[in-house]
């Protein structure tokens, strides 16, 4: 067999994803779109951290970043439905692209303050209230049912790949450049996505039927279907913990460097990084184990593992140790992820497909204001080891007693096909 083969073959048994042209123009353009992304946050932290010397005010930007995906999101499910997903994306990115060029000229032309930044950071989450279960509901459109775990997981092997790229070319650009270029090459990045999702061919999903009562309606059904669902329920209920007091990674981190570690932005970007390395590889071990579908258990094992790593990581004060505990949190992290994603997705009926998608975002990433805002106030407080450790046990604690009340709770053993 020929390397070639070999490749088509390794290809199939483990990224068969990548099979599909659609999901091909997608994936590669979020594979350069998403390195630009990362630039964007680190340097954006730094430039927080940098102008105010504030934990908390750095808190509140990533809180006003997330508050319209904690206000909107479930009304955004709604919408989703209703429109082809390819257009809302072409929308969504476009938006996402402006906002980054707008805060380069900003930083660029020295005329950048915190509350333009504030400004920036809620358009930006008001876009993404409606990019974020789009792009969750299209993946399923462009690879079908079979393949969906498959595409998530190559999703974070993307997302983390450029979580360890990203951060590395972000911080030698804000050392030697400073933070405003970090913003213009995410604008640039952003060709890389469109171009990509213009040239998909797929038939769109709309749902046709809708209430006679109205949004409110549709919303109520859609939470009551997830309530009544314990597989469901209670992988919402894990999200909402490890999203809410585990992924506040983009305050606690450039604290505890400046702060704890007394060091400059290399360090915060190699440690961003050891954070992306651990996400890579779990990234690439749900990939590998997709064809066996997601299981309950494995979001239960990776969230007290995740609460563990956050109590180890406030108790180190090793650079070397720090981004070892770090790679290991990003590793369960995504492991976490994945699967309860794909458990969503998968055992969510068509119609409600979106709206479960919704009420994910809505706890995934609109519980960040309350997480971002209790974590900047601890490490106000506590210093950003405190912060960890108190994070770390109030996971670990509250995904215990979730599991506690579903310990009855089963795998479903087949999954409905709409």
């Amino acid at each position: 067999m020929n390397m070639r083969a070999a490749g088509s073959v390794f290809i199939d048994r483990h990224f068969h994803a990548l099979t599909h042209r659609n999901y091909r123009y997608l994936w590669t353009g979020q594979c350069v779109s998403l390195i630009g992304t990362w630039m964007q946050n680190i340097g954006q932290s730094w430039l927080v951290l940098t102008l105010t010397g504030s934990p908390l005010k750095l808190g509140l930007v990533t809180a006003c970043q997330f508050l319209p995906i904690l206000l909107f999101s479930l009304f955004a499910g709604i919408i989703v439905d209703k429109f082809p997903k390819k257009n809302i994306l072409l929308v969504t990115q476009s938006v996402s692209m402006i906002l980054a060029f707008s805060l380069a000229t900003l930083v660029l032309t020295n005329t950048v303050r915190y509350e333009y930044i504030i400004v920036l950071a809620l358009l930006l989450g008001l876009n993404n209230t409606l990019d974020m279960p789009t792009r969750q509901a299209f993946n399923i459109e462009i690879v079908g049912k079979e393949d969906l775990m498959n595409a998530i997981a190559l999703n974070s092997t993307t997302f983390n790949m450029a979580r360890i790229v990203g951060p590395s070319i972000g911080a030698v650009m804000m050392a030697w450049l400073g933070a405003g270029w970090c913003f213009l090459l995410n604008g640039v990045s952003f060709i890389a996505v469109l171009y990509g999702i213009l040239q998909i061919q797929a038939a769109p999903y709309v749902r046709k039927k809708t209430s006679r009562e109205g949004v409110l309606k549709e919303i109520k059904d859609g939470i009551v279907y997830i309530a009544r669902d314990p597989v469901l329920a209670q992988t919402i209920l894990l999200v909402t913990v490890i999203g809410t007091l585990a992924f506040n990674f983009n305050i606690l981190i450039p604290v505890f460097t400046r702060n704890v570690l007394q060091l400059g932005e290399t360090t915060y970007g190699t440690l961003m990084s050891c954070l992306g390395i651990g996400s890579f590889a779990g990234a690439l071990t749900m990939s590998f184990r997709s064809k066996r579908g997601p299981k309950v258990k494995i979001s239960i094992m990776a969230s007290l593992v995740v609460a563990s790593c956050l109590i180890l990581n406030g108790l180190s004060t090793s650079v070397w140790l720090c981004g070892g505990i770090l790679a290991l949190t990003g590793f369960f992290n995504i492991m976490f992820a994945t699967n309860s994603n794909s458990n969503l997705q998968m055992n969510a009926k068509e119609e409600y497909r979106a709206r479960v998608m919704s009420v994910y975002a809505l706890v995934f990433a609109g519980s960040t204001p309350f997480g971002s805002l209790f974590a900047g106030y601890v490490a106000d407080r506590f210093g950003a080891n405190g912060a960890f450790v108190v994070c770390g046990l109030l996971t670990g604690i509250l995904c215990l007693i979730i599991i506690w009340k579903f310990r009855k709770t089963g795998e479903k053993k087949s999954l409905e096909v709409a």
